[in-house]
């Protein structure tokens, strides 16, 4: 939820549906900074694992059931709206209240990552932000509280780790992948993604290598080759084309217009 909140303020839409921009929702997000031996890194990596064998799970079970059905029947539960028999036959076929579940363990888990215990309550922050929407103008007020709250610490966050790093103070996600040149695991004075949201001066990125390092391959042939292999990137660059076309070679106006036909597809049945 803390990602989700950014992602929505920062990122852009395609026409009226938010998209994953990998430049700002990605790049620009401060992780919490957690210890390698912390259990609360292990504790999140085990629940984000939970996550998805869940969801795959239920899909493999039922091969009707999407993604899109599934989360729009947990956005009612949260919001407590009443469900419809379509909704009912998701609910039971993805078992949407353990979903539910997982989803809030894991946001109780980040706020606890982040030190910021003192915006959980017995009601998940999940529900909280989707009660907003609800007809009750004190809860709607509450609720832009609290994501402005989440925000404005989010982009403090950013800001302090934009100028650690410009003194070489880089807290790295996944080195083997940000900083692959790194065969020994040495310190080495490379500047990273995370530069300031907005505010103070903007820190120049020569880090390109989550995008330029990766390994190129050829454009497929066929259409479904071509779905297959988007679907590869998709976890790593988000859907965003600009992000997923250098891993294809040179980035064409026809290949954005291809990949983007092909995202639009997906999203509109429900895939992603």
């Amino acid at each position: 939820m803390i990602h989700n909140t950014w992602t929505l303020n920062v990122g852009s839409k395609l026409e009226d549906r938010p998209t994953y921009v990998i430049s700002s929702s990605f790049n620009k997000f401060p992780f919490p900074d957690l210890a390698k031996n912390n259990p609360l890194k292990s504790r999140i990596r085990e629940l984000g694992e939970q996550l998805d064998a869940h969801r795959k799970r239920q899909q493999a079970a039922h091969p009707e059931l999407t993604l899109t059905g599934m989360y729009n029947v947990l956005e009612k539960l949260r919001k407590a709206e009443p469900l419809n028999e379509k909704d009912k036959v998701i609910h039971d076929n993805g078992l949407v209240t353990l979903l539910k579940q997982i989803h809030d363990e894991l946001d109780t888990a980040v706020l606890e990552a982040y030190g910021w215990q003192d915006l959980a309550n017995a009601t998940p922050l999940a529900d909280r932000l989707a009660q907003g929407e609800d007809l009750s103008a004190e809860a709607k007020a509450k609720a832009e509280a609290l994501e402005q709250e989440i925000l404005k610490r989010l982009v403090a966050l950013n800001h302090e780790r934009a100028a650690e790093e410009a003194k070489g103070t880089i807290r790295w996600l996944r080195r083997e992948y940000q900083d692959p040149e790194d065969k020994k695991g040495e310190e080495r004075s490379v500047k990273s993604e995370q530069t300031e949201l907005a505010g103070t001066e903007t820190i120049q990125t020569s880090n390109s290598q989550l995008q330029t390092s990766a390994t190129k391959q050829p454009w497929p042939e066929t259409l479904p080759d071509q779905v297959a292999a988007l679907r590869s990137l998709i976890p790593t660059t988000g859907t965003d084309a600009d992000a997923i076309a250098p891993y294809f070679g040179k980035r064409t106006k026809k290949r954005l217009e291809d990949i983007n036909q092909i995202l639009t597809t997906l999203k509109n049945l429900g895939q992603l």
